[in-house]
């Protein structure tokens, strides 16, 4: 009996019958694809001279050359680009061969290169010169991209090169507002400042700002669309990314470079269809990614592997190498796993980065400050012992931060009135959720313990609120448009102050003086209340500022984030809660708060650790 033009194997069958039965979104989007690349791929080839295009219904056409298609196949093989010699075709000559239907990146390169083999001008229109980027992806959250970023961010600039950050999408609570009155992510905020520039809204085009389990508010360009579902926020998420690509391409075309973060993972197969931050906008960009592990959890190996297997072809083409974050040890013992995982992937591990405690730089969200990075032993000389209570929708922690490198300060985070003991200072910080860590504060009894602590002077701690924490200091907190739980609640009456939720939120920046002490400072204000004071605390260029601040002993509270931040007026905080304590005066000199020499002790660690001349032809520099 007659042979079949070829042997198809069982597995070949069942895959076959599978595919055949598959009626689902996949199968649809595939025919699409498919067909919408296949005429692209005709009229690119019906544009050249001397070629014949036979039309076909999958996704192969046959081509008639002008000449033989070994010889053509030949030179587009030195190209990079293989096709297929039909002279063994029963019925066709030495002229025919045949292509596959692929990729439009694919495809476009087969046509460049055809054309350029027919000694033809090609049929692609040239694509605009892309600005070189780089993108660092993780193979879960908290593997130390945004880290990474800003240390590549500061070695291009210590390069020359204009550089700046780029992340799609921030999941933060931590935000920080902009020369121009907007909002952004902090952690692009710090990248910023590695590459030494004023931040920018369109570094982090789309922030979300947890709110409660399951919804957000969406800001984007800067400023609050709305309080939204993951349901609503999925269906909104097609806008959200073409602001994001749009600000992306805004940004990119003002810098030599541009280094992207990606979210949590991209191997999160619940998320993938519909992602805006991780491979998508790595494919915009046109960046090569590199996939971070964090070795000090385990498995790193295994993790690089697994988010192989679940990506998509063309995302795992994106992946250019590995990067091992936080190890401890010697890196020649990884020897035979960098050997099994090129074999595995074909692709290398570019760095390992060892284990870097305490960095220095601000944390970029609450995961690291959950970790308890924060709680340090207390300092082994005459020290001042301040508490940050620890909200359930915490804000803005980074506040605080300035005091982790003050040598005579014990900062501590606590959650429960039975760690609370006698500090010499309370901190309340800002919060997401005011009335809902109001609550929080009654239900566990750190209300009443708080309010203890405001004794008799003698005996009472200072009590800080900065935003969120010092709306909750005063009287009552009132929301009448649903801003977050629609109600009205007492607060721990500690200020004669009432707070109203407004629709709008007050994004600002502000130079101000603290009065008692004369001492400048500076930072921003993100909020929706609006809480009338009789008594001012600071002041501007224009006289005393109640709007943002006030006081009753030693209870205050201010909606400046970033108070601590200056040198003057928190070595004066400090000093004062000595003086009450009956210390005396610090004897050394107290640090400055200066991220700069963070960035460049980062930069160098990265610079040696990281295949920077992989990094840079990655990069095409």
């Amino acid at each position: 009996c007659p042979r079949p033009p070829w042997s198809v194997g069982g597995l070949a069958v069942a895959a076959a019958v599978a595919i055949l039965g598959d009626e689902g979104e996949y199968a649809r989007r595939t025919r699409d694809l498919v067909a919408a690349e296949r005429r692209f791929l005709m009229d690119g080839l019906a544009a050249m001279d001397g070629l014949t295009v036979y039309p076909g219904a999958a996704n192969f056409l046959l081509l008639q050359c002008p000449r033989p298609a070994a010889e053509i196949g030949r030179a587009l093989l030195a190209k990079g680009v293989a096709v297929r010699d039909c002279a063994n075709f029963d019925g066709l000559g030495r002229c025919f061969m045949r292509i596959a239907v692929r990729r439009r990146e694919e495809n476009e390169r087969l046509l460049a290169a055809l054309a350029a083999c027919l000694g033809q001008a090609s049929p692609v229109r040239r694509r605009e010169r892309r600005t070189p980027a780089i993108m660092f992806q993780g193979t879960c959250s908290d593997a130390g991209k945004s880290v990474l970023a800003a240390a590549l961010c500061r070695v291009l600039l210590q390069d020359g090169l204009r550089v700046a950050p780029f992340k799609a999408q921030n999941m933060s609570l931590n935000s920080y507002v902009t020369a121009d009155g907007r909002e952004m992510g902090r952690a692009q905020v710090v990248q910023a400042q590695a590459c030494r520039l004023d931040p920018d809204v369109r570094m982090n085009p789309v922030l979300l700002k947890p709110s409660s389990e399951v919804g957000s508010q969406v800001v984007v360009d800067g400023l609050p669309v709305g309080n939204m579902s993951v349901e609503e926020y999925m269906r909104y998420k097609p806008a959200a990314f073409a602001r994001a690509k749009e600000a992306y391409d805004s940004l990119a075309a003002e810098f030599d470079a541009v280094v992207l973060e990606g979210a949590g993972s991209p191997a999160e197969i619940n998320l993938k269809s519909h992602d805006i931050v991780n491979m998508r906008m790595a494919r915009h960009a046109r960046a090569p990614v590199l996939l971070v592990g964090d070795i000090d959890r385990g498995g790193v190996f295994a993790s690089f592997v697994g988010t192989l297997e679940v990506l998509s072809e063309w995302e795992r083409e994106l992946v250019a190498g590995f990067v091992i974050n936080r190890f401890r040890g010697r890196e020649s013992l990884l020897a035979p796993a960098f050997a099994m995982i090129r074999a595995h992937a074909a692709k290398d591990v570019l760095g390992v980065i060892p284990y870097l405690s305490d960095l220095g730089l601000p944390e970029e969200d609450s995961v690291g400050f959950k970790k308890g990075l924060f709680n340090r032993p207390p300092p082994g000389r005459d020290h001042v012992d301040i508490v940050l209570i620890d909200l359930p929708h915490i804000s803005n922690f980074t506040d605080v931060e300035p005091f982790l490198d003050e040598p005579d300060v014990c900062l501590r985070v606590v959650s429960r009135p039975a760690d609370l003991g006698r500090p010499d200072a309370v901190i309340l910080p800002g919060s997401k959720n005011v009335l809902h860590d109001l609550g929080f504060l009654y239900d566990s009894g750190l209300a009443a313990a708080i309010g203890s602590l405001a004794g008799p002077e003698g005996e009472a701690a200072e009590i800080v609120g900065i935003c969120g924490g010092f709306q909750m200091l005063g009287t009552t907190i009132s929301d009448p448009h649903g801003v977050e739980a629609g109600k009205t609640m007492g607060a721990l009456g500690l200020l004669p102050i009432g707070t109203v939720l407004a629709r709008e939120k007050t994004l600002t920046r502000r130079e101000l003086t603290h009065l008692p002490s004369g001492a400048p400072v500076r930072g921003y204000e993100i909020h929706h209340g609006r809480t009338p004071t009789a008594q001012a605390v600071f002041a501007d260029a224009d006289g005393p500022a109640p709007d943002v601040a006030a006081a009753r002993g030693r209870v205050w509270g201010t909606y400046l984030h970033g108070v601590f931040d200056s040198d003057p007026f928190r070595h004066w905080f400090i000093e004062e809660l000595r003086r009450r304590k009956g210390l005396a005066p610090y004897p050394g000199e107290r640090p400055v708060y200066d991220l700069e020499p963070a960035f460049d002790r980062l930069a160098a660690v990265v610079r040696e650790r990281l295949d920077m001349d992989a990094v840079y032809r990655l990069m095409g520099l």
